[in-house]
């Protein structure tokens, strides 16, 4: 690396392929078992790193107390790494956090300040500004501050980042990761586009989180409220860097922890929700690329800390997340009409796309309209008529990227929506509406699907 590599510990998480979940796809599709770490967590590097630098600075001394903010997987990973060197934990969560995680932070002997999730950045009690003013107030007190130490960078720059070159033979494509503060995406991709500026780097969050926007129109829009633990962001990281990000891609509470259960039965992976979602995000995007393709997804998280939740059917069911293996015979749902035709894979238009090109694709598969997809997101549609129309107006237009004329997005549905919901949708002035299978393909319901599986009742 050049300089004195402050990072000696061996952190080689495992790097599997994918077969089942996988299967329908052309790319490899491989998992990087970051829960794997001693602490069920990409943290685990982070924390040894910052309490060996602070450390070697004279900063901490055994008996001080290690003070920090967390989600709770970075706040075990700190307790792990602090409380068997002699130092006391004290950590500042929000109360929507797992009660396994709360379990395991006590049971290691850490201190948990419980302050409300929905307190805003700036506001009093927020965990940040608590965990801020409990440092000021201790004696004897440090604030490791993982999510916005340099070191967290750091890591994933000098360490997980060569890793996982080393683990691909250099051939990873298309990179995953689920993001929280903004770190750890900021220090693969500098380290990964260095080796290969053409590997694209793709953020996922959940629908709420502030980075797609940030990425879109460098504004931070307005935070939602989301299930999902340990991925997204209420307000912007100091590590976020629009330039190193190619895509930032948002999955719902549902497909991801869907998705994480799916793993688990499939591949034996027990991961938790953020890795469901950023595995759902790359099995949705591989549906849109060739077998020359080489995707990385980061399994940050352990399906351990969440039996409560989306590993607990109940939970699910009272959240609305929980997927029904079948439905009600006198209740025909999406995935029954699914079940009635012929499948294939979606025809679909790209954003770079010419109008000559989106064309000549609905007269070979004689369709009238397509979705215009984007990293296996729908993100606009056009049809016969639209290009006609724009035909009348410029002649010239046929050479032009459909993205610049694209209609609005076909309505998305998950396989439980009953044909009640989809006929609505599409009373909408909607041709179809698409449908998003738990493996992140997409499949178009029209009208008549709608009508043929109403006679097979």
């Amino acid at each position: 690396m050049g300089q004195q590599n402050i990072f000696s510990m061996e952190t080689l998480s495992p790097m599997v392929e994918l077969s089942r979940v996988a299967g329908h796809v052309q790319p490899a599709v491989f998992a990087r078992l970051e829960y794997l770490n001693p602490s069920g967590t990409h943290y685990w590097p982070v924390a040894t790193a910052i309490i060996d630098r602070a450390e070697a600075d004279k900063s901490i001394t055994p008996g001080m107390t290690l003070v920090d903010w967390s989600y709770g997987s970075s706040g075990i990973a700190l307790a792990m790494a602090g409380v068997p060197r002699g130092y006391k934990i004290l950590l500042v969560v929000p109360d929507r956090i797992s009660r396994e995680k709360h379990q395991m932070l006590k049971a290691l002997g850490a201190e948990v300040v419980m302050t409300p999730s929905d307190a805003l950045p700036g506001e009093p009690r927020n965990c940040v500004n608590v965990a801020e003013s409990l440092v000021g107030n201790l004696q004897n007190a440090y604030f490791t501050n993982m999510y916005e130490n340099s070191l967290s960078r750091q890591v994933h720059e000098e360490v997980t980042g060569p890793e996982i070159w080393e683990q691909s033979d250099g051939e990873v494509t298309h990179l995953f990761v689920p993001v929280t503060s903004g770190a750890m995406i900021t220090g693969l991709a500098r380290m990964l586009k260095q080796k290969n500026p053409d590997i694209r780097i793709i953020g996922v969050e959940p629908e709420g989180s502030v980075y797609r926007g940030l990425l879109q129109s460098g504004a931070v829009s307005q935070a939602g409220v989301f299930e999902l633990e340990e991925i997204g962001g209420l307000w912007p990281s100091g590590f976020w860097d629009a330039s190193l990000v190619d895509d930032i891609v948002q999955v719902s509470d549902q497909e991801a922890f869907n998705c994480s259960r799916d793993l688990l039965r499939s591949e034996a992976v027990f991961a938790g929700g953020a890795s469901g979602a950023a595995m759902f995000a790359a099995l949705r995007a591989a549906v849109h690329l060739d077998a020359s393709a080489r995707i990385v997804v980061l399994m940050t998280d352990s399906g351990g800390y969440y039996l409560s939740k989306m590993y607990n059917d109940e939970w699910m069911k009272q959240k609305g997340f929980f997927r029904k293996a079948a439905s009600q015979k006198d209740e025909i749902t999406a995935e029954d009409i699914l079940g009635y035709k012929t499948r294939r894979d979606l025809i679909a238009a790209m954003p770079e796309n010419t109008l000559s090109e989106v064309f000549e694709m609905m007269r070979q598969h004689d369709v009238s309209q397509l979705p215009v997809v984007s990293y296996g997101t729908p993100i606009g549609s056009v049809s016969e008529n639209k290009i006609l129309s724009i035909l009348i107006e410029n002649d010239e237009a046929m050479n032009s990227k459909v993205v610049g004329y694209m209609e609005q997005p076909f309505p998305v549905c998950q396989p439980s929506a009953t044909i009640s919901e989809l006929s609505e949708k599409l009373q909408e002035n909607a041709s179809g509406v698409l449908i998003t299978l738990s493996d992140g393909r997409l499949q178009l319901l029209t009208k008549s699907d709608l009508i043929e599986a109403l006679t097979h009742k």
